[in-house]
């Protein structure tokens, strides 16, 4: 079959249909996925019926990986390879986490509107999460073009915005959503980073970086800042910037994190097993942990 791409929202989001990924990625494909990448930003490979090392594979064509955080209790077994992230709702055995475990409790940060890792120095380009086990209702994925957003901001908002530096903090991102307990040790294991709240793209297009982590604004108290990062999250986070992903098994689903917002649905029972994987590359650098680059 061909490979065909086809668009899933007014604004942006396709599927490729026609890609065989288990064999390593040749220059047509690479080309294609890149070309589909710099119109969309986010593309769904259909029927990706892939292996982990495939996976794995296939990212490196597009970057360097990040590699999981090293963080504390890190040394517990794993259920996958060291270079994939676990977006799934099973433990080390493969059995559901229950709902109301403290690991779920964690993750519900992901609910929230961000972009993967904006909380790291490191240039983030590309997540690509592979669902291999789909539950049959329950766990969209929902995404934002942030180039379509800065795009519609009235002027004197773009005005305004051009040349702040916002302030990146995963912990903070999450006491925001109702984390409590957070050690001093943990925040300094992924400390603060400063970002352009403005990102000028390779293709000199313009994105809002904003989302979850960005939770200051050099020089702003946090008052004043918090006040215009929540007008800027209400204003992107309108229901006519958004495409649902409604899960398919074996869909890959490959987004940019310079220039899109995503965010996990929960998933508010323990009937169904969630396995979904992700990758996720730089844009440059050797691989190394998300949390040596912090």
């Amino acid at each position: 079959m061909p490979l065909a791409v086809q668009p899933l929202h007014p604004l942006f989001a396709a599927e490729m249909l026609g890609a065989d990924l288990t064999q390593p990625p040749g220059a047509p494909l690479v080309r294609a996925v890149e070309d589909a990448m710099a119109r969309y930003a986010v593309t769904v490979v259909r029927e990706a019926r892939i292996s982990d090392e495939e996976h794995i594979r296939f990212s490196r064509a597009f970057g360097p990986l990040e590699l999981p955080p090293r963080m504390a209790g890190a040394g517990t077994r794993r259920r996958l390879r060291p270079e994939l992230f676990d977006a799934s709702n099973l433990d080390a055995n493969g059995e559901i986490i229950p709902y109301d475990s403290e690991r779920r409790r964690l993750a519900k940060g992901a609910e929230r509107f961000h972009s993967d890792s904006s909380f790291n120095r490191l240039p983030t380009k590309w997540s690509l999460l592979l669902g291999h086990t789909v539950p049959p209702e329950g766990g969209d994925t929902h995404f934002i073009d942030t180039r379509a957003v800065y795009d519609a901001l009235p002027a004197q908002t773009r005005a305004r915005i051009e040349r702040l530096v916002a302030i990146h903090d995963f912990w903070r991102g999450r006491e925001r959503t109702g984390l409590t307990g957070v050690t001093e040790a943990m925040r300094a294991s992924m400390p603060a980073v400063t970002h352009p709240l403005v990102r000028t793209l390779p293709d000199g297009r313009r994105s809002l970086y904003i989302g979850g982590h960005a939770v200051g604004i050099v020089g702003w108290s946090e008052p004043e800042a918090l006040a215009l990062l929540d007008e800027l999250y209400d204003f992107a986070t309108q229901e006519r910037f958004i495409y649902v992903h409604r899960w398919r098994q074996w869909d890959l689903v490959i987004w940019d994190n310079r220039c899109t917002l995503h965010r996990a649905t929960p998933l508010e029972t323990d009937r169904y097993k969630r396995d979904v994987r992700r990758t996720t590359i730089n844009e440059y650098g050797p691989e190394t942990s998300a949390s040596a680059a912090a």
